[in-house]
């Protein structure tokens, strides 16, 4: 098995977002080596993989729906907070029924202290807003429905 040399600032920056996010399990990998960081009743643990996993480890967080997103989703291209509108107490950048465009900014993730803006896939009408302002997301998770 392949040598693995533990970031350990990188594993203090995601026991801290896991603290910020409100997040029972974080899981990051590159190059082959994977870090799962999983705060189970009270306390935090972390576990440390190099090569490839032979299946997927399991998960304390429910699992997705089969069918997955719906159509037109806008998924979350990150772990962070959602925002809504580009400054506290200013107007949500998108509600249902605007008609946005392909690249216009839909929404805003926070993601280890760094706003991340979210475009629009295609061009469309809002149908749908599924999470609400200052919500954790997760990596895929369905953020709004665009048609």
């Amino acid at each position: 098995m392949p040598k693995f040399d533990i970031d350990e600032a990188l594993l203090r920056k995601l026991a801290a977002l896991l603290n910020e996010t409100g997040l029972t399990e974080i899981e990051y990998e590159n190059a082959g080596q994977r870090i799962r960081v999983n705060r189970g009743a009270g306390q935090t643990t972390f576990a440390a993989h190099a090569g490839q996993a032979s299946h997927p480890a399991p998960s304390s967080l429910p699992a997705a729906s089969p069918a997955g997103p719906p159509a037109g989703a806008v998924t979350s291209p990150m772990v962070g907070t959602a925002y809504l509108s580009a400054e506290p107490g200013t107007p949500a950048l998108v509600k249902v029924g605007d008609k946005v465009k392909k690249g216009q900014t839909l929404l805003i993730i926070e993601a280890m202290k760094v706003m991340n803006p979210i475009p629009a896939p295609d061009a469309g009408t809002v149908e749908a807003v599924l999470i609400s302002d200052g919500q954790p997301v997760e990596y895929g998770e369905a953020l709004m429905v665009i048609r």
